[in-house]
């Protein structure tokens, strides 16, 4: 009786534990779900096929609702699919919520650039600025929104920017066009060259490489007439301006590869003896590191060498290469940072 008593209640026991198993099964099984067809459909994305990866990105969505990274990865397919409609659609909600993050705003402004929606898009940035103030990406995103019809106030954003998050590339990369674009050839030269030590081997450096030789040419070409600036607004910018014609002198058969890294040492000497203790600064502490190191003409090469003089630096390169290779696994080693308190806004 006893024996058949206890057989009983075992089984009962059994049988309730099966069920709260299957109870916390049930409960389970959507998130695992959600995180299968998530990565299902990020698996699609990267493939570019877009419209499975819309499907599973949805049931994953289903299986787990409001999910911030679900629904962000759902937008950006959508977006890269071009279908803007529905990604405004889903981008517009994204952006209200209390725990959008900045890739909210940003993928936002992305379709509202694509379709030119600037008047939406003007708000969204200005309350994504509200809510993140010291992400420097929103103010060089913002600043690019209004740079044709508000350049200076584009310039403003992104000076802001580097002011609040130095360490934000892409606001020296626009920066660095502008003042190019407007004759500030100083400060287009120091951010082109502080956006190549953060952003090195992409298209846009490529492009700045370019810009940052033009922009020698055209500082000492003018004698530096135009960048010197006054001691008392601006002694940062003029420090440098005197500093750097200072080395005129050794550009006597012209601006080139050799002279150029010639300049440029002569610079950092001359900085490190009369103003760097005044005016402490990121990238000359760089230079000067790369100098102590002897990477210094590598690192010239490395710059310079493709838009001054193909030729040329394919022969250094050919005689150069561990040298080369050496600075290459020097830099990608280290991550450039900029330390707050170094930035000297132009006047």
């Amino acid at each position: 009786m006893f024996q058949r008593y206890y057989h009983k209640n075992l089984l009962s026991i059994f049988i309730i534990a099966m069920l709260l198993m299957s109870s916390v099964a049930g409960i389970a099984q959507p998130a695992d779900d959600a995180a299968a067809m998530h990565e299902t459909g990020n698996n699609y994305l990267k493939k570019g096929d877009y419209d499975n990866a819309i499907l599973s990105l949805n049931k994953a969505l289903q299986a787990k609702p409001g999910d911030l990274q679900i629904t962000k990865d759902l937008m950006f397919a959508y977006y890269i699919k071009r279908d803007f409609a529905k990604a405004i659609e889903i981008g517009k909600p994204l952006v209200e919520r209390e725990d959008a993050d900045v890739q909210c705003f940003q993928m936002l402004g992305m379709t509202y650039k694509e379709i030119a929606e600037e008047k939406e898009s003007d708000k969204m940035y200005k309350k994504g600025l509200k809510k993140f103030p010291y992400e420097g990406v929103l103010y060089s995103e913002y600043g690019e929104l209004i740079a044709e019809k508000q350049p200076e106030n584009a310039i403003k954003m992104w000076e802001k920017g580097v002011e609040i998050d130095p360490n934000t590339p892409t606001v020296y990369y626009f920066l660095s066009k502008k003042y190019a674009e407007i004759g500030k050839t100083i400060w287009s030269i120091l951010y082109a060259e502080t956006f190549l030590n953060m952003e090195s081997f992409t298209a846009r450096s490529t492009e700045i490489k370019n810009l940052l030789l033009n922009q020698y040419k055209a500082f000492f070409l003018a004698s530096g007439n135009t960048n010197i600036s006054n001691k008392k607004s601006d002694p940062f910018t003029a420090a440098v301006s005197e500093t750097l014609l200072k080395q005129r002198s050794q550009l006597g058969f012209g601006i080139n590869l050799e002279s150029l890294e010639l300049v440029r040492a002569r610079f950092i000497l001359d900085w490190y003896n009369i103003y760097n203790s005044q005016y402490p600064f990121r990238l000359f502490d760089h230079q000067k590191q790369l100098l102590h190191e002897g990477f210094f003409e590598a690192y010239n090469y490395w710059l310079f060498g493709p838009a001054a003089n193909l030729k040329a630096y394919q022969t250094w390169q050919q005689y150069h290469q561990d040298q080369l290779n050496d600075f290459l696994g020097f830099i990608r080693s280290k991550v450039y940072k900029i330390p707050t308190g170094e930035q000297y806004k132009p006047m």
